[in-house]
């Protein structure tokens, strides 16, 4: 019998901590930034995940003109919300760490700076709404959260849990300072597209390199 998690609730981060979208998110830069006439002025790699869409398209555009950006994020959601989504792969041991802890009764919830349209049809692919209560995206309300620290503070006040006896999982560095701006814990995903100093992470940050180790961190 699994021993009682120390946590009342966890939310994780999407991108790169329970699934690697690179390919098919990359691909889809690659076909908007192409159908506008340009070259990427950024290559296309990992690092490049995780921001808000168009944050990401301004600076592979290298320009901030409004209509310009309009062009590249409507090509690439034509691209990637019709087939570009489905094909995200499962980071190996995710879905029996998910399984695991659905079924001791945690809340789980998902807080990602992924679009809401997008995130709810990669859960549907991959049969993973019985998993999560609570689904937050930056686009979810109108208008939109202003950052993840809003999103995953108003995700812990729909959940009706406090900061300090919950979790968020994630995978890169702006994922902790969104957990510690709600006094909450953080868990890095060491399998994910971020990079991990032992020596320049902040102490009370934990590191897990599988979603085996992190499913007995939360159990420890």
């Amino acid at each position: 019998m699994m021993s009682p998690s120390r946590y009342r609730a966890i939310i994780f981060d999407l991108d790169g901590t329970l699934i690697d979208s690179s390919p098919s998110i990359l691909h889809c830069f690659d076909r908007a930034i192409t159908a506008a006439g340009m070259q990427p002025v950024l290559p296309l790699d990992s690092s490049l995940i995780g921001p808000p869409l168009r944050q990401t398209l301004m600076k592979l555009a290298g320009s901030d003109d409004p209509a310009l950006l309009d062009r590249l994020v409507d090509g690439f959601k034509e691209c990637y919300d019709t087939e570009g989504y489905k094909a995200t792969r499962v980071y190996p041991g995710v879905e029996e760490m998910l399984s695991g802890l659905s079924s001791r009764s945690i809340p789980l919830a998902i807080a990602t700076n992924k679009r809401c349209i997008p995130t709810l049809k990669i859960l549907e692919h991959l049969g993973w709404e019985r998993y999560f209560c609570q689904v937050g995206t930056l686009d979810t309300p109108t208008p939109p959260h202003p950052d993840k620290a809003a999103l995953i503070s108003f995700l812990l006040n729909e959940m009706g849990v406090t900061a300090d006896e919950s979790l968020y999982v994630g995978d890169k560095w702006e994922d902790g300072e969104a957990a510690r701006s709600n006094g909450m814990p953080f868990a890095a995903a060491g399998w994910g597209y971020g990079e991990w100093d032992l020596v320049t992470k902040p102490q009370d940050w934990q590191i897990a390199y599988s979603p085996v180790a992190l499913t007995k961190y939360i159990s420890s």
